[in-house]
């Protein structure tokens, strides 16, 4: 049976555990993280991803979990109705769509409990080096004994620490959307009742919504921005600089910003795509945002790594494991559902893609060929 070590526990790497134990392999997952990482933003399960999650089982525990939104507020900067809708929101798309949307750490668990008993998870671990020759990928981790696996494969996110090891540096692939990202948790204190709240004011902005039946705030705030420097990198500088530029909306400005110092769950980081001519060199393969991030600007994030994971394990039990031709496969069919879905970050700046590109996009490959 061929060992493939998994690098990251997220939804990537959680849905390829499963399938490849599902097409014989063996799967060991690390996750530099004590434990399935909670928190998050919510994400969407769209078109062709929903149905990679119909054949693992979860269509009716994700839809059971889907968020409830009734519409959505658009205000100014001082909180002036400017626009409603009950019909979209910027966060889901059309609200009669067959689409699902629910929180991350909702999905990240149920794929975890999915692939709990079809691989061997090691937690707070990473690894550190990888060596590839004929007989294997040698790979030393940070606090665990080194290891021998038949295959690699990088599902550790944008910062892919498994990228730096086998392809080169991070700055040869990221591509710099020109915008920032916090997203972090509070209490309900604007009494949301399953209703967004947006807000845009220059080149600032906020998407509130109130999650677990209504006791809790997502709040996502997003500005204009370059890459950050060194020095942001500790939580509460970083906290600083978004704190300041939140300054610039005046509604609730007060509340947001004190929610934001005492969010526990605080995330930050640039919007950025991963564009890399190759997703595999020997017997490392990358999957997920590890190997083409969309960015949470395209709302299909997740949507490429559920079918990336499906793809890649497909590949790999058609070809017997024979690596040069799996990756070559996955490779061929998955690129231009990658494109396609990475271009919706782009095609209209500062706002959603056009419904009739969203609905190519999502659509855009086969699961069976």
């Amino acid at each position: 049976m061929k060992t493939v070590l998994i690098s990251g526990a997220g939804v990537a790497g959680c849905a390829l555990a499963y399938w490849l134990r599902r097409g014989g392999f063996e799967p060991t997952v690390v996750e530099r993280a004590p434990g399935l990482r909670p928190g998050g933003q919510a994400v969407d399960i769209r078109g062709v991803a929903l149905d990679v999650v119909e054949r693992m089982g979860l269509l009716g525990p994700v839809r059971a979990a889907a968020t409830h939104m009734r519409g959505m507020t658009v205000l100014d900067a001082d909180g002036n109705e400017l626009h409603r809708s009950t019909e979209a929101t910027f966060s889901s798309g059309r609200l009669d769509s067959g689409d699902v949307e629910l929180l991350r750490e909702d999905l990240v668990r149920m794929l975890g409990q999915l692939a709990c008993g079809q691989a061997e998870f090691i937690y707070d671990d990473r690894v550190t080096a990888i060596r590839q020759d004929e007989r294997g990928a040698h790979v030393d981790f940070a606090h665990g004994p080194s290891r021998t696996f038949d295959l690699v494969v990088g599902a550790d996110g944008l910062h892919s620490a498994v990228r730096g090891l086998v392809f080169g540096p991070e700055a040869d692939f990221l591509h710099h959307l020109g915008t920032h990202l916090a997203i972090f948790s509070a209490e309900n204190f604007l009494g949301l009742d399953n209703w967004q709240l947006w807000q845009r004011d220059g080149d600032a902005g906020y998407g509130i919504y109130p999650v677990r039946d209504n006791r809790e705030l997502r709040v996502t705030f997003g500005f204009a921005s370059g890459p950050f420097g060194p020095e942001t990198t500790d939580a509460e500088v970083l906290k600083g600089e978004i704190a300041e530029r939140m300054g610039a909306l005046r509604w609730e400005r007060a509340r947001l910003q004190k929610a934001l110092w005492a969010a526990p769950d605080f995330y930050s980081d640039a919007m950025a795509q991963i564009r890399i001519d190759r997703w595999s060199r020997g017997r490392t393969a990358l999957l997920g945002d590890a190997g083409y991030c969309a960015s949470p600007l395209s709302g299909q994030g997740t949507g490429l790594a559920l079918v990336g994971a499906y793809v890649l394990a497909d590949a790999l039990g058609r070809t017997g494991g024979e690596h040069r031709a799996a990756f070559a496969q996955y490779e061929a069919r998955l690129r231009p559902f990658v494109e396609l879905n990475q271009a919706l970050a782009t095609e209209n700046p500062g706002g959603p893609a056009a419904e009739e590109s969203m609905a190519r996009a999502k659509n855009a490959i086969a699961l069976d060929t």
